[in-house]
């Protein structure tokens, strides 16, 4: 599977996909509202017509670069790798995914293999640590995020503490991100560092 998935992340870079689309910025691969449990269930599911027409390549995968599998049943995103190796044309080009509204708890480290993911909707699941968060850094091009309606919301700092592990992000939970609330989550996870101790000492006494 390894070297299946680093055969074609370089035939992405190098634009020699076999069968690949002349045009990537198609209609999304929606299959939403489809009470998908797994990514195999996924590869069976025809996705739903927009009002732009999906197109194929030669081997009959999507000339696409946005998945959407949002109100879903979806727990954990094993063979997503695969269902996307079958599915679009380019898959290593995936820029725009839709995980919304399923019932997730964790970052898959899997959603990190994606160098050209963009935008990542992850609201309305069931991610718990806020530290999942971190995972994301690995993900130069990302700037659009979304993770409210997860119980990490509730977090204190929530949004300063993404803002400063990621920021390259432009917007995140549908909110544009200031310059004044870099600076803000910067001064707050230092004071936050900095207060950890004391906070364990006084919790010990």
């Amino acid at each position: 599977m390894l070297m299946l998935h680093v055969l074609f992340h370089r035939l992405a870079w190098s634009g020699k996909m076999p069968g690949a689309c002349g045009k990537m910025n198609g209609a999304p691969v929606d299959l939403s509202f489809k009470q998908i449990k797994s990514m195999a269930e996924a590869l069976t599911e025809e996705p739903r017509q927009g009002l732009r027409a999906l197109e194929r390549d030669e081997q009959k995968r999507f000339c696409s670069r946005a998945l959407r599998l949002s109100n879903n049943q979806i727990k954990e995103l094993i063979g997503f790798t695969d269902a996307i190796i079958t599915m679009l044309s380019e898959p290593f080009q995936l820029a725009w995914v839709d995980l919304s509204f399923n019932v997730i708890p964790c970052i898959d480290p899997v959603l990190t293999e994606l160098p050209e993911l963009r935008v990542l909707y992850l609201h309305g699941n069931k991610i718990s640590k806020l530290s999942e968060v971190d995972k994301l850094g690995a993900l130069p091009n990302l700037h659009t995020l979304t993770l409210h309606g997860n119980a990490i919301e509730n977090e204190k700092g929530y949004r300063g503490y993404v803002i400063q592990m990621l920021p390259h992000l432009k917007s995140m939970d549908f909110c544009g991100i200031t310059k004044e609330e870099r600076v803000l989550a910067r001064i707050w996870l230092r004071a936050s560092m900095r207060g950890k101790p004391t906070r364990t000492k006084i919790h010990q006494e």
